[in-house]
């Protein structure tokens, strides 16, 4: 795209070595921000009728009120936690830590396609003018998303090709949803556009038409425990479909991360892949590798939820066996009350594996700067 709203920067400045790359903050619109940059006809019909339902409850214990969001994100105006890109910098960068973060918007997905792509239209305007732009993004510390509908193969391609030259612009982000699974070549053009940009695509956590997972034996959750235990059940799937469907046979150099859909479980997985290749290979004549070697290629995850068992032990010998600094990006979850401080999360990684978990491998997957401008007064994470 050519970019008008990018102001000039200030000055040049002392810079600062990266030492934290959060790859999972959550920006909101504030009240009424969101639904000017809405193209029509969708901004005067569906979206201005729809109802938002949610099936799951997803408050935080003991604090309802909080609607799963750290007490103190909520923004003295009023607004919604993410909603106020200053006190996120003060919270996620100052003190926290963080050298660069990764928005995440969220964005529900609809029954049909054609809204769903109307909303994430929307959110790419407002992202860019409002978190990145010279006034709230004068730090540089703020990198976002392209976000897309998958199942709209044309208008996600067309997405990407209108944002790809933004400066601030780090990743393509989809949902999980979607049938078929990403291995079906339908969604080719989508990973012929990223590769081509050079950017990764990120897959959050989300809920939407299809509730973000596959259709249990005894029906969907009804409560955030149960969701939250059992939704790396779609990422299982995904993976899945991408290796034996030859999606990264025909897109070698496609980088995938899975956000917030938990990790532990790719280990088992590899394993019981890598089996059933050796068993099967006459029936996969396009899969030239083992699994296992597609998914520490292709395939990145986050930190956040932390699988963390009583004896910590336990979780530094899962993250050597799983060789967790070719797999994971770290991630703060910010404002949710699931957040992960980084100097918390840094003390449960073994040492060896902390320079790629904490900033190496998101400097290289986002294609991020090695330093940024110094911040006076910011906690910084050694």
């Amino acid at each position: 795209m050519a970019v008008t709203s990018i102001r000039e920067r200030a000055p040049e400045q002392a810079r600062v070595d990266v030492r934290v790359v959060d790859s999972d903050i959550h920006p909101v619109p504030r009240k009424g921000e969101w639904i000017e940059y809405l193209p029509e006809p969708h901004r005067s019909t569906f979206w201005t009728r729809r109802r938002v339902g949610d099936t799951i409850n997803y408050d935080a214990p003991d604090y309802a009120h909080a609607m799963a969001m750290r007490l103190d994100t909520f923004p003295e105006d009023g607004g919604f936690p993410g909603s106020d890109p200053e006190l996120a910098f003060r919270q996620v960068i100052m003190q926290a830590g963080s050298d660069i973060g990764i928005l995440e918007p969220g964005g529900r997905s609809q029954i049909v396609p054609e809204h769903t792509q109307a909303g994430r239209i929307a959110t790419n305007h407002w992202q860019a003018n409002h978190w990145l732009d010279s006034k709230s993004n004068w730090h540089e510390r703020w990198r976002g998303s392209i976000c897309v509908a998958i199942e709209d193969t044309a208008g996600a391609v067309k997405e990407i090709e209108y944002w790809a030259g933004h400066p601030f612009m780090s990743q393509v982000l989809i949902h999980a949803e979607p049938r078929p699974a990403w291995g079906d070549p339908q969604y080719d053009p989508i990973w012929e556009a990223a590769t081509r940009h050079n950017l990764p695509v990120a897959c959050h956590l989300g809920r939407g038409y299809f509730e973000t997972m596959p259709m249990p034996a005894v029906g969907f959750p009804s409560y955030n425990h149960d969701f939250m235990v059992s939704y790396s059940l779609l990422a299982v799937n995904q993976v899945m479909s991408l290796i034996f469907d030859g999606t990264f046979e025909r897109f070698p150099t496609l980088q995938i991360i899975l956000v917030e859909h938990a990790y532990s479980w790719i280990l088992p997985l590899m394993w019981r892949m890598d089996a059933i290749y050796e068993q099967r290979k006459h029936d996969l004549p396009d899969i030239h590798r083992k699994p296992s070697e597609y998914v520490y290629d292709n395939l990145w995850f986050t930190t956040q939820p932390l699988d963390y068992p009583d004896d910590r032990r336990e979780l530094s010998k899962t993250l050597e066996w799983m060789q967790a600094d070719r797999l994971l990006l770290f991630s703060s979850d910010y404002p949710h009350w699931t957040f992960d401080d980084p100097k918390w999360l840094i003390r449960q990684i073994p040492e060896q594996l902390r320079d790629r978990i904490m900033y190496q491998n998101g400097i290289n997957v986002y294609h991020l700067p090695t330093t940024v401008p110094a911040l006076e007064g910011q906690t910084r994470v050694h």
